[in-house]
């Protein structure tokens, strides 16, 4: 059924194409001679043998060195004329608010704007995630109009290769050094070790060796999502009443409860940007789908050990988290350490991590975005190095710096110890 109508819609589009613009031929013609490696890799994709000609996906407004600026660069809707399943899973997923997460946190619009719109920072992996046509319209005003597809993220241009999309290395990108580490997690754990020694032959083909993909989209299922999502934090709250009261000081440091635990208006951003499960039930539904990627090899009652061991992993982190963000928070509340304007509550805002104006906030912010992730991801992608040196190491040893610093700034002020 889907190659029948994935044939009618070829079918449908080449003729709109013959009627409205310039043949494949003549468009590779020019192009050859412009921008060969582009005819190149599209004549070796599944595109080409299927009939998908360049005028399918950029339109049929741009037929010479005159007209470029009429060229469509296409969206996550372009693909989806063909490849709508895909595209409908990618959007319930976190990669698709990629782009929305990143104008989300407080501060980005304070950045250089080359790193973020300019897509050479943070827009350059954060691109992926879906935009207004309003957003669309003003990157193409900037200059930066190119790379808004998000499918050619993973199956790059112009080939768009499914075999190159479900090779780790495509994730490596995007996923790899201080907060998104992952690639070095996983290349490194065994899992990693042993699928690279597939590729290049050392191990056969049919050794058992998971990708990123294997356990992150199960058959092929673009909508990525994970149990405990990019922060680590979800509601409900924990029968353990420590672990309450620690989660509780690190929502109150997101902006997502104030001071006195009641929701804020954050609340709503962290939903829509999906980096949190808000739900038992979806908490659950993650969880419960790695364990049966986990149980392709294992058992699993092994399984979900190794995944409870990540949870106590996060549980030990946030207790060391929740004694930072209460040192500095004290610090505000005694006048010791000014409270910037931009934020709302008497509680550091973790989320504006670029732009900590002091020594031991910006400490604080290190040991939650780099140290406190490296220790429960570590733990998650089965890498104890992680874990341990690059994470829970790191936190102790933040929290014993904010400790001192808060110390030291308490005596100049001839306040002495918060008790």
């Amino acid at each position: 059924m889907h190659t029948c109508r994935f044939r009618t819609i070829v079918i449908i589009l080449t003729l709109m194409v013959f009627v409205a613009g310039a043949s494949a031929q003549e468009c590779a013609d020019c192009h050859k001679k412009t921008t060969p490696n582009i005819v190149s890799d599209w004549q070796l994709s599944k595109h080409s043998k299927s009939g998908i000609y360049c005028s399918i996906c950029h339109g049929t407004k741009h037929t010479s060195d005159k007209d470029v600026a009429n060229v469509q660069i296409p969206t996550p809707e372009t693909c989806a004329a063909c490849h709508a399943t895909r595209a409908q899973q990618y959007k319930s997923g976190k990669h698709s608010v990629a782009w929305a997460s990143m104008n989300a946190m407080p501060t980005a619009h304070w950045q250089p704007m080359a790193l973020m719109d300019g897509m050479k920072g943070c827009g350059g992996c954060h691109k992926i995630g879906l935009k207004t046509e309003a957003e669309i319209k003003e990157l193409r005003k900037g200059g930066a109009g190119f790379g808004v597809a998000s499918c050619d993220a993973c199956h790059t241009r112009h080939t768009f290769s499914v075999q190159e999309a479900k090779q780790p290395q495509a994730c490596q990108t995007c996923h790899m050094g201080f907060d998104h580490p992952q690639w070095e997690m996983y290349s490194s754990s065994k899992h990693g070790v042993r699928f690279l020694l597939k590729q290049n032959k050392t191990l056969p083909e049919t050794t058992a060796a998971p990708t990123c993909q294997t356990c992150h989209m199960q058959e092929g299922n673009h909508g990525v999502l994970t149990a405990w999502g990019f922060l680590a934090v979800r509601l409900p709250m924990p029968e353990d009443k420590q672990w309450t009261a620690d989660r509780a000081t690190i929502l109150q440091g997101l902006g997502v409860l104030d001071p006195d635990g009641k929701p804020t208006a954050r609340l709503d951003v962290v939903k829509a940007a999906n980096v949190a499960r808000l739900t038992q039930e979806s908490w659950q539904k993650e969880r419960d789908k790695m364990l049966n990627t986990c149980n392709q090899c294992h058992s699993v009652n092994f399984a979900r050990a190794e995944l409870e061991k990540g949870d106590r992993m996060i549980k030990e982190a946030d207790h060391l988290m929740a004694e930072g963000i209460q040192t500095v928070a004290a610090l505000y509340k005694d006048g010791i350490l000014k409270k910037p304007k931009n934020y709302a509550y008497s509680f550091p805002d973790l989320l504006t991590f670029h732009d900590a104006p002091t020594v031991i906030e910006q400490k604080l912010f290190l040991m939650f975005l780099e140290h406190r992730m490296r220790t429960f991801q570590g733990t998650f992608h089965a890498n104890p190095d992680y874990a341990l040196w690059y994470g829970w190491s790191e936190m102790q040893r933040d929290l014993t710096e904010i400790k001192e610093k808060a110390a030291g700034l308490r005596e100049k002020a001839g306040k002495g110890e918060k008790k």
